[in-house]
């Protein structure tokens, strides 16, 4: 009888200490509170899922801007140059999508953005491409430093074009769009155009 009570007692403790060892971060357990700050400590890649690398780099005049600057908007993280013939040809349905897009009414984002990232080596022949293919959002920066490029080797980008659609908490929610892709991502987000 006197054995049955302590093995009782016992099986009691052991579950006590393991209820109290369980903790959010344990994993174990999740409460509201735990799932408000999950997006703070959310993993920064270039997955789906992951919130996208800060960048900072210079405008063709000389003007820094950041990733972060778009934080609200749903952005197109777009890696080009001006000497990569795909690029050229994929830049005028970039155009389109921002033309349709920029002032449309998102589900959860403020309008959408083109964030071009340039491989390019030298301003000249980047600056005539902006011009020349018509890309009109303002958010154009590089290092000029080709392939070498910090942002490049950030977001692990080894072909040209490529991109990646972010969400308003700079989260990534599609990558590698082109064509109709793009068009048919955005629309998935949209409240109305």
């Amino acid at each position: 009888m006197i054995s049955k009570k302590i093995t009782l007692l016992l099986s009691a403790l052991v579950i006590l200490v393991a209820c109290a060892n369980t903790s959010p971060e344990s994993g174990i357990t999740e409460s509201k509170n735990n799932l408000s700050t999950q997006k703070s400590d959310q993993k920064t890649g270039t997955n789906i899922g992951d919130v996208a690398p800060e960048i900072s780099l210079e405008s063709p005049d000389g003007e820094i801007i950041k990733l972060s600057d778009l934080r609200g908007k749903m952005v197109l993280i777009d890696f080009w140059a001006s000497w990569c013939g795909p690029c050229r040809r994929e830049n005028p349905n970039v155009v389109a999508a921002y033309d349709k897009y920029h002032k449309a009414k998102f589900k959860n984002a403020k309008g959408f953005e083109v964030y071009s990232v340039s491989l390019d080596r030298s301003a000249g022949p980047w600056k005539s491409a902006i011009q020349q293919d018509n890309l009109t959002w303002p958010y154009h920066v590089s290092d000029l430093k080709f392939w070498s490029s910090a942002a490049a080797k950030e977001y692990g980008v080894q072909a040209i074009p490529t991109n990646f659609l972010i969400d308003k908490d700079g989260v990534i929610v599609a990558k590698n769009l082109r064509g109709q892709r793009l068009h048919t991502e955005l629309d998935k987000h949209i409240k109305k155009l």
